[in-house]
Formats: structure tokens, sequence, C-alpha cells
């Protein structure tokens, strides 16, 4: 086998933009890759082992810097396999590893100080310090899929981004005890309705609550970035979660449904609650206002994707020059939803065509490593359930949905990425399903150990609050006195649905139906007069059966048009063709 194979592995792009760089002029490339290239064109020209220049020998040092170079591509590319993202299970094993030796370099060589700790933004560092940084970068909270993708510009990007960070957040003690905060309402929501609605289906959140802090991070920030509408689509789980704590629908409302009342003039039933969509105004912290949407969703979960991005391509055809910054979309997938229905694909497919582009949709997958009672490794057969992101060559993130800062770190990841290269993202929200599929069904008949560890497992809101006690961020009571103010406020609501007489349903995106009426059945089915006068079908038919003298035509195309001609003109007929036209 040639010595030398293991370069062809290599991530040499960037290296040898370098050399080339340096052949051209040595002092325009920084001082560290200066004296690597020096070194290696001395040994390049000049080493030998048999007393002549071998041109085909290269010295143990500057191997053992492609070496490095080549573990840094192999986090790059697979370090996404070896993360700490599963909060509830223990990871598949994938060979070969990541293990040092894998790469010809040894535990000898930890404390070596090489060049190559400069491609990964840290200069010149030991290897040990080369391997702690790309650990906690590509195989912590977050693993990340993006090698992949064809174009450098993003690939650079991702990774200056990924590795400057070490995809690490550094987050203000106000941000942190706003990400708390709306952890506790996710937390405390879903433990209120399990207590008070015993039985009746709500689709819980309970397992990824930290959707909650990330939405309202993503609005918080995307606002600050010019976004003025976010349109959601997702599919019944935390989808009350997400009208109350994002959308501000008034838990009064949500209540009201719960308590089976009948609805007003619109005439539904049923489980309605998880289907309807809402619109609402909401306000930033920093007095930025911004719209939101949650588009209608049936109980076939996917097929609310095609929806949501005719509405947002529609209303950016009516932002003066069609601003894709102004409106975006956010898809909420279930990760066997994603996997399954074709629906993904076809939309997935389409979104950078000139037609049908919205700028780059947020794709947050409410992973709950099950659907409805099916592992997911009898589920599917690609290693990810996001790996349908790859058709349209889109990054993926995957992140465990206990980190909350790691959860909105990506999630704020995503719209930067959204908002400068106007293309699709994924966010692999990697969490669990605290109860049954709707809380009716028993999990532990077709999952006893996964729901036995699930059982004695923290909420994502306890874990941060824990977190931030020991940073010295909050205090032992800040998460008791949120909590009772909350449900104190949940309560109040609670007693006031019970006074209504009817469910009162608030229309979605009723701002643009303003100046619209609904009309009653036995208007709509009155006759209208549809006739349209002979004299004016005539001008038309005049327009459309003459051919622009001024220009060639194929012969089909003269004949098409004379025969309709004849047929108007002539015949005193139309074909359905003609009629359409």
């Amino acid at each position: 086998m040639d010595r030398f194979s293991f370069l062809g592995n290599a991530d040499v792009g960037q290296i040898d933009d370098l050399y080339q760089q340096f052949l051209k002029d040595p002092a325009s490339v920084e001082g560290s890759w200066k004296e690597f290239f020096e070194g290696f064109e001395f040994a390049r020209l000049n080493y030998s082992s048999n007393g002549k220049k071998d041109k085909s020998v290269v010295p143990e040092n500057v191997q053992k810097e492609f070496n490095v170079i080549n573990l840094i591509n192999g986090y790059r590319t697979r370090g996404h396999l070896f993360t700490k993202t599963n909060p509830v299970r223990e990871r598949r094993h994938y060979l070969p590893t990541l293990d040092v030796e894998n790469f010809g370099l040894s535990n000898a060589d930890l404390e070596t100080v090489f060049h190559s700790g400069s491609l990964i933004g840290i200069g010149q560092a030991t290897l040990k310090n080369i391997i702690s940084h790309l650990e906690q970068t590509y195989c912590s909270s977050i693993g990340a899929e993006y090698k992949y993708i064809r174009s450098p510009e993003i690939v650079n990007w991702l990774e200056n981004k990924m590795e400057n960070s070490r995809n690490t957040p550094v987050f203000s003690i106000e941000q942190k005890r706003r990400i708390l905060s709306k952890l506790n309402e996710a937390v405390a929501f879903e433990n209120f309705v399990h207590t008070k609605f015993v039985g009746q289906k709500r689709f819980s959140l309970e397992g990824c609550e930290t959707l909650i802090p990330a939405l309202d991070a993503i609005i918080e920030f995307g606002a600050q970035q010019g976004i003025k509408e976010y349109v959601i689509g997702m599919s019944h789980r935390g989808r009350l979660n997400v009208l109350a704590n994002i959308l501000g629908k008034t838990y009064e409302e949500i209540f009201t449904e719960f308590e089976g009342l009948e609805y007003d003039e619109l005439g539904f039933a049923g489980d309605v609650k998880y289907h309807l969509g809402f619109s609402s105004d909401v306000e930033t912290s920093d007095g930025h206002k911004v719209h939101l949407s949650v588009a209608p969703n049936p109980s076939h979960l996917e097929a609310v994707d095609p929806v949501v991005q005719g509405i947002v391509r529609s209303k950016i055809d009516n932002t003066p020059g069609g601003d894709e910054n102004q409106i975006a979309p956010i898809l909420i997938h279930g990760d066997a939803a994603i996997a399954a229905q074709g629906v993904v694909y076809e939309v997935i497919q389409m979104s950078l065509l000139k037609g049908y582009r919205t700028g780059g949709t947020i794709h947050l997958i409410v992973n709950n490593q099950i659907g409805f009672t099916t592992n997911y490794i009898d589920g599917r057969s690609s290693t990810y359930c996001t790996d349908v992101a790859k058709v349209t060559l889109s990054p993926v993130l995957h992140v465990n949905a206990d980190d909350a800062e790691a959860v909105v770190h990506a999630m704020l990841f995503a719209l930067d990425f959204r908002m400068q290269f106007g293309r699709d993202v994924f966010i692999d929200l990697l969490g669990y399903r605290k109860y049954g599929h709707n809380e009716g069904d028993e999990p532990r008949f077709t999952q006893p150990v996964l729901y036995k560890i699930i059982a004695k497992h923290k909420n994502p809101r306890d874990i941060y609050a824990d977190k931030l006690l020991a940073q010295g961020v909050i205090d032992n009571n800040f998460v008791k006195d949120l909590e009772s103010a909350y449900k104190l406020d949940l309560d109040h609501n609670l007693e006031a649905s019970r006074k209504k007489d009817l469910t009162i349903i608030t229309p979605f995106m009723q701002n643009e139906w303003q100046g619209f009426q609904q009309v009653s059945d036995d208007v709509m089915l009155q006759k209208v007069d549809t006739t349209f006068s002979k004299k004016g079908l005539t001008e038309i038919a005049e327009v459309i059966c003459n051919l622009p003298k001024d220009k060639k035509f194929i012969s089909k195309i003269e004949k098409l048009i004379n025969d309709r001609k004849t047929m108007f003109f002539e015949s005193d007929k139309l074909d359905w063709a003609m009629a359409e036209s």
C-alpha cells in the first residue's frame, strides 16, 4: 500500500491553497505556516535515506503534521457519530473511532506542538489541546453534519463559526435567566394540564421542552436581524405549549377547549385544539414587533409543509423587492414523520427553485426517538431521521435536548446560516417522550427498558436550574418563585375558562382577512350569473388567434393558432383549450 495514501483522505484543500500562496510569496502566509512550508520544502528537496536526494521520503515530523490534519478532518467529517447528544440512550458504536492511533499518532505525541492547530483557529498547539478543542466543537452536546456540502464558501463559514466558538455558547446572566424562565413555562404548563385534565389527549412536549426557549430565542434575535414575521408549521406534539408560551394564545382559551364546551359559530367539533391555526403579534424584549402564525394542520403530520411554504412565498412576493429576509418559515417535524412521509422530500427538493424558494426554512425536529410505538432502529434505514437534508446539501445540527444552552445556541446558529445563505438548515432536537403517544396509551408495553430510564430522568428545566445554581446565576428560591407565580396565573385562567359558555376560535391569520365577510351556506349556494358577452369573447379571440407578423414561429404553432381562428370565426365552436385561453 502507498505509504502516503492517508494524504488522499485529508481535507487538504485549505492547506493546498496556503501552500500555493506560500510558493508565490512566502511572506504572505501566517508565520507558523510559513515555517511549516519551509520545513516541508527543505525536506522535499533535501531529505535522503541513502545519501541522495529522495523526493519520495518525508521526515517523521512533517508526516505527523499531515496526520494531525487528517485527524482534524476526521473530527469535521465524523465527529457527529461520537457526540454526547442522546439524553436517555447509549449511542450505537461506529468504527473506525477518532482515536489518535487511527491517524498514525500515539499518546506519546500528545504534548508535541503542531502547526496544524492554526487550521482550527488556535495557532500552534499541542496535540492534546487540538484534540480538546475538536472534542468540544464536534463531539459534545452538538454534532454537526456538513461535509457533504460542495460549496467551499459554505463549508469554510460553518467551520469558522463552529471552531472559533468551539460550538459552545456564551450567554449573559440575563439571557440564562430568560432561557430558564421559558423552560419553566414549558415544563409547568405540561404538568398543569396533566393534573387538571386527567386522561385527555394533549400530545405533551415533555422530554423536549427546550423547544420553547429555542423558539423564543430565534424570535428575539431574528427581529434584530430584520425578520418581521414567522410562519410556523407543526403537527400535534408540543403544539399547545407553543401556542401558549410562544404565540401568546391565552391559557383561558386553551383551557376552554379542554373543558369540552361547544364552539362558536364556526361549528367545529372533536379535538380541534391540535389542528387549528393561530396568529398573533408579539413584542420582543428590545421592543421589536414580530407577527407569528401557526398554520392549521390535519392529522397527516407533514401535510402542512407545502402550505407554510406557499404562505411565506406569497407574503415575500408582496414585500417590496420580494425581500426574503423579512419573513421566515419554521417547520417543526417529528422524527418518525420527517423520515417517512414523502411530502417532506417533495418540499425540500423544491426549496431552491426560483418559483418556490422562501429564503431558507429552519427545520426543527422534535426527536422522541420513537414513532408511536416503533423503536427508531425499526422505523427507518438511514442513520439519522434528518438524512433527507442531504438532498439540498443543507447542514444538520444534532443537539442534546437536555442541554438548554446548546439548543438555543444551535437555533441562533441556524438563524445566522439562513440569513447568510438563504438555504434550509436542520436542527435535530434529540430528546424523549415522557408518556405515550397521546397520554392514553402505555409505552412500557412496547418500550419497557427505555421507559424505565425515562421515569428516573430529570426534566430539562431542573437540569438547567442545577447548572445555574452551581454557577451562582440563581439562588435556591429562583425556580420555586417562577413556578409558583406561573401556576397561580394558570389557576386564574382555569377558573375563568369554567365560567365560559362557548369556546371562541380565533381565526388563523385574522389580520389578512380584515374586510372579508364569511357568508352562510345558503348565500354560498345562490346562483351567480356567469355569462359573458359574445362581443367581449370575440375581441379576446381576435387577439389570441393572430400571431405577431414580425416574429418567426414553428409551423406547429402557426397551424394550432390558425385552427383555433377557423374554429371560432368560421365554425362558431370552442374546444376546451380555446375556452380556457
